[in-house]
């Protein structure tokens, strides 16, 4: 084509030269001519090879062809719900990332905590069994995963509650408001982030680091970021930010509501964890953990802050096998205040029995029995409904710490109908005992139910409806509750 541009350059400077004298004017029309023919004659030869890239290639004879056997199709084909082999442009985490399957029987979570849980030797959690989504970072021994959903919440409550995005029965008001009329909400404050990666080491045991992020930062309706763990373990060593030791999160019950039943130990704090593997099934976890004095005071006004000198110790055994877990726990708190004109401090300390059975199974999943209780002084920190609310020990008329004896307890039952449908039935109680020295407003107990039906017709949809109801009760015996409807939309990226 640049050739025959240059030829109809020349063409043109020929055809605008009035100036050539007449006496060439005979050479130049020949010469015209001879450029002319020049030019039709590349431009067949353009259009026969135009024609020759587009003609349509002949096919094969007959006798040429070799036809190979193709494979019968597969005569059944794999539920949804189903667990698949990893696929084959994946990683095999089990394999790359020198992890081991859970023996607990596999499960459904809308909430996917159990995924995010620490556990012994950086084994798959049963709502994980295959570890799938990881991906290899080129030239490195490196897997990593992104994961997470978004979830969109829309609620309505019959009455007043101070949690108008999570269902915490602790926020609800006592007595209930003069304006105790229903309320329509929709959020999605709960969408989450998460970043795992893990990969051997030199000294023969796997590493992993878990980041986790959500959108519950700021008060109600805010969407501030905020960061729900940050933790790295080597081994069976565990440093960061994360569940507490002393949380279980296989006993969690399955729940469209955020928060869960209030009688449960779910916090997320600081710490450092040992794990050490007794036998194929069992095993013990010590820790050290971030400590918080959540301090009330008698005397209306008092200046009284929370002290702080020693971690909480945690001690952890467990047994798993492929009829569910079996997990007790126990924690020593040194609780202490200041008026900034005496310190006073005390002991208190804690015991927590959970577990999950399996009762029976339909498809790939088996129906679920979960429960947790706990018992302690000291320990309202640790129990869901109590925690932030400053009961762990108040401060008496003899200027003395005493700590607060608290109690809380759950069960659920989860039922497969199908392979795509599910049902969580969930009751749970939260308790203070009752003091002279608290406010009369203070938080005395609490319960929670909650009913749903979840839907999932393929791995990463998830839609589900629930009933909750909760009730407050405070010192003075006064009391108010408020009843929920929940419906929620979820997109997983890696199920």
């Amino acid at each position: 084509m640049g050739t025959m541009k240059g030829l109809s350059g020349l063409l043109m400077l020929a055809a605008l030269s009035p100036a050539f004298a007449q006496s060439d004017t005979r050479k130049l029309q020949k010469e015209v001519d001879d450029l002319q023919a020049t030019v039709k004659e590349l431009q067949a030869e353009v259009k026969a090879l135009k024609a020759e890239q587009t003609k349509p290639a002949q096919p094969t004879p007959p006798a040429a062809i070799v036809v190979a056997p193709s494979p019968a199709p597969p005569t059944t084909t794999t539920p949804a719900t189903a667990l698949t082999a990893v696929p084959t442009e994946q990683v095999d985490a089990m394999q790359m990332g020198d992890a081991t399957r859970s023996p607990l029987p596999p499960q459904q979570s809308v909430s996917e905590n159990a995924d995010s849980a620490s556990r012994i030797d950086n084994e798959a959690p049963p709502t994980d069994p295959d570890l799938k989504g990881f991906v290899r970072i080129p030239g490195t021994q490196t897997i990593v995963r992104l994961g997470g959903y978004a979830k969109l919440d829309t609620i309505y409550d019959t009455g007043s509650i101070g949690t108008p995005d999570f269902f915490a029965t602790s926020a609800i008001p006592v007595p209930a408001p003069h304006n105790d009329s229903g309320n329509f909400n929709m959020q999605a404050r709960q969408t989450r982030f998460n970043l795992d990666i893990r990969r051997p080491t030199i000294f023969d045991e796997s590493m992993r680091f878990y980041f986790e992020s959500d959108f519950y930062g700021g008060g109600n309706g805010a969407y501030g970021f905020r960061m729900r763990q940050a933790y790295g373990q080597l081994g069976n060593t565990y440093a960061g930010f994360g569940w507490s030791a002393y949380t279980d999160t296989d006993a969690l019950p399955d729940t469209l509501d955020f928060a869960g039943p209030g009688g449960a130990i779910a916090p997320r704090q600081a710490g450092i964890h040992q794990f050490f593997r007794l036998s194929e099934t069992n095993s013990v976890t010590i820790a050290a953990e971030q400590p918080s004095s959540e301090v009330s005071a008698y005397a209306i006004g008092s200046n009284v802050h929370g002290t702080q000198h020693a971690p909480d110790l945690i001690l952890v055994g467990r047994t798993e096998h492929d009829w569910g877990h079996l997990q007790l726990g126990g924690v020593l708190r040194e609780l202490g205040y200041t008026n900034y004109q005496e310190s006073r401090s005390v002991l208190g300390g804690g015991a927590s029995l959970t577990s999950s059975f399996k009762m029976g199974t339909f498809s790939s999943y088996s129906d679920l029995l979960m429960f947790g209780t706990n018992w302690g002084k000291g320990i309202a920190r640790y129990i869901a409904d109590t925690g932030g609310l400053n009961l762990d020990a108040v401060v008496g008329p003899d200027g003395k710490l005493h700590a607060l004896t608290g109690w809380g307890a759950y069960a659920a039952y989860t039922h497969y109908w199908g392979g795509n449908w599910r049902s969580n039935l969930v009751y749970g109680v939260a308790r203070i005992q009752q003091s002279p020295w608290l406010a009369t407003y203070d938080f005395h107990d609490s319960y929670y139910g909650a009913a749903n039906l979840i839907w999932s017709p393929v791995p990463t949809l998830t839609v589900g409806l629930e009933l909750l109801h909760g009730r407050l009760l405070e010192q003075d015996n006064r009391y108010n509750d408020d009843t929920r409807i929940q419906g929620s939309l979820q997109y997983s990226f890696i199920k």
